[in-house]
């Protein structure tokens, strides 16, 4: 990786932390200016626009599903619809209706936004440990994968997640990703076309016989998966190392000493975990807040109590949202060089005519939808994120992600995201409960909470009094005896992990499978639920 063009970045973000206003004002007249001759700027009258008041009277807050008939006019092959430039490819994500987002991604966007700030986040790492970026045969980066099969709009251009993009063909090195230029990393094209979690075993073969010192998940799930693919294929890897074969197939040198060793860790330990295989492996790389920071602390059996946790940034398909620039278990700054930002309070409603507040007037210890604007062609856009607003450093809000901004209502309440994962922390605190997943859904007069992990006795009663303090209307439901206690039920301890594994052979390529406090469906439900037991 580029230690210089990291620092540089890093340092543009913090020149801006003391003058948020300022910079985002200009943010704002840039993205105005460069996109003034397109369709959507001329609907808008946004060349009349002066300033943010004026910005958001002239446009109503919108999500991605209601841009879309502007964005399918720009997949017909029509220009200057959202964007001055046309967009060289689409960056993917599952929407709230189940339809594929499409968010457009220009040159400009990716050469004066995504790249800019893909950098910066990784300036922690640099300044504090910058050993672990000196070799990139010792990094391990499960998150980007570049080489994985590739999706495309109707008019042949890339459809694809922010993880599979190929730096190369924007003029950058492939040591733009850690990890990226690894001499062991690649997978031969002759195998490219296999399945997700396939794909995903020949990383962990390639990479067992490394010295990794530090591991790239982004994605808490795919640090909680690693250890779980792990223990599954072990003696398939044992077989492959001794005989020199990735897939079957002739690669590399066959190595029986390390065949070996690996053998005798997975027979000591009943399976093979992380720190057998690296054990100067130094940190990770992770979101770990939200319903992760509830089971990440948890995986030290396997990784080792000395791996520290590094915070990846805060971002969406839709747009970079924060980047930490230290250590500091309050979160990350707002990325200010890279979307105008809006928020709407969480307690209120996320509609088109919303009021919004603007960066410098967040409030510390609240919880705010997010609104992004840049210049890649997205104006007022809601994003289904909640963010926490933690601190400040300089005079730029410190924030953190909190959960998704979806609910399930029972009985007049709102429960919502950040209020269970806020309950669940102070019942793991009351009781010492080890988490390892949870989910929530409500069932006839009561919430129902399936849970993987070790649950001491009175978990649920702790947890059904914190709800009455996270979640609105809780208590007093309970009061009034229209909302029945909690009930927790008890899941196998890799009922979610089973869940992950049974996604990603269905098609989905890793980086994509996240916690979900709330599920999409009753099915899913269903199969985690498998073998309950109700907590006491």
């Amino acid at each position: 990786m580029q230690a210089d063009r990291v620092l540089t970045e890093q340092q543009r973000l913090l020149s801006t932390l003391e003058r948020p206003e300022q910079v985002q004002s200009e943010l704002l007249a840039g993205i105005l200016a460069t996109n003034q001759d397109t369709d959507y700027s001329r609907v808008h009258a946004l060349s009349k626009v002066g300033d943010a008041d004026e910005y958001r009277r002239a446009v109503p807050i919108r999500t991605h599903e209601d841009l879309m008939p502007w964005i399918d006019r720009m997949l017909a092959g029509e220009s200057r619809v959202l964007t001055a430039e046309d967009p060289v490819m689409y960056f993917s994500s599952s929407g709230s209706t189940g339809r594929e987002k499409h968010i457009p991604v220009t040159p400009s966007y990716m050469r004066e936004v995504f790249l800019p700030f893909y950098y910066a986040s990784f300036g922690v790492l640099v300044r504090s440990m910058p050993q672990l970026l000196s070799s990139a045969d010792e990094v391990l980066n499960l998150w980007q994968d570049p080489g994985s099969p590739k999706g495309s709009t109707r008019g042949g251009q890339q459809h694809i997640g922010p993880s599979q993009v190929d730096y190369q063909q924007f003029g950058e090195s492939s040591a733009a990703a850690p990890g990226g230029n690894a001499s062991w990393s690649r997978i031969p094209p002759e195998l490219a076309d296999a399945d997700p979690y396939e794909r995903a075993y020949f990383k962990l073969r390639l990479a067992a016989e490394q010295n990794i010192r530090l591991l790239i998940a982004v994605n808490p799930a795919l640090a909680a998966g690693l250890p779980y693919q792990l223990a599954q294929v072990w003696p398939r890897l044992v077989e492959e190392i001794r005989a020199g074969t990735l897939g079957g197939r002739p690669h590399g040198t066959p190595d029986p000493v390390r065949a070996d060793e690996i053998a005798r860790h997975a027979a000591e330990h009943g399976t093979l975990r992380p720190r057998d295989l690296w054990p100067e492996l130094s940190a990770i790389v992770v979101w770990n807040s939200a319903l992760g920071s509830l089971y990440l602390p948890n995986l030290s059996e396997s990784y080792g109590p000395g791996v520290e946790l590094i915070d990846a940034p805060i971002a969406s398909s839709e747009g970079p949202a924060a980047v930490p620039v230290d250590r500091s278990p309050l979160g990350a700054p707002l990325y200010l060089p890279g979307c105008f930002y809006e928020f709407v309070p969480a307690d209120r409603r996320l509609t088109e005519d919303a009021e919004t507040v603007l960066a410098h007037e967040l409030e510390v210890g609240r919880d705010y939808h997010l609104v992004v604007s840049h210049l890649g062609g997205l104006y007022r856009c809601a994003i289904t994120d909640v963010v926490e607003v933690t601190g400040h450093l300089g005079r730029t809000p410190r924030i953190r992600y909190a959960g998704r901004g979806v609910e399930r209502p029972l009985a007049g309440i709102r429960l919502t995201e950040p209020s269970v994962i806020r309950a669940l922390a102070a019942a793991v605190a009351d009781t010492g409960a080890r988490l390892r997943n949870a989910t929530v859904k409500p069932a006839g007069d009561r919430y129902q909470v399936a849970v993987a992990g070790d649950l001491p006795e009175g978990f649920a009663a702790a947890l059904d009094a914190r709800l009455g303090e996270t979640a609105d209307g809780y208590r007093a439901a309970r009061t009034a005896g229209t909302l029945a206690p909690v009930q927790v039920v008890r899941v196998h301890h890799d009922a979610f992990l089973h869940e992950w594994e049974r996604s990603i052979r269905a098609g989905q390529r890793p980086s994509r499978v996240k916690d979900r406090i709330f599920l999409p469906g009753t099915e899913t439900w269903a199969r985690i639920v498998t073998d309950q037991e109700v907590a006491a």
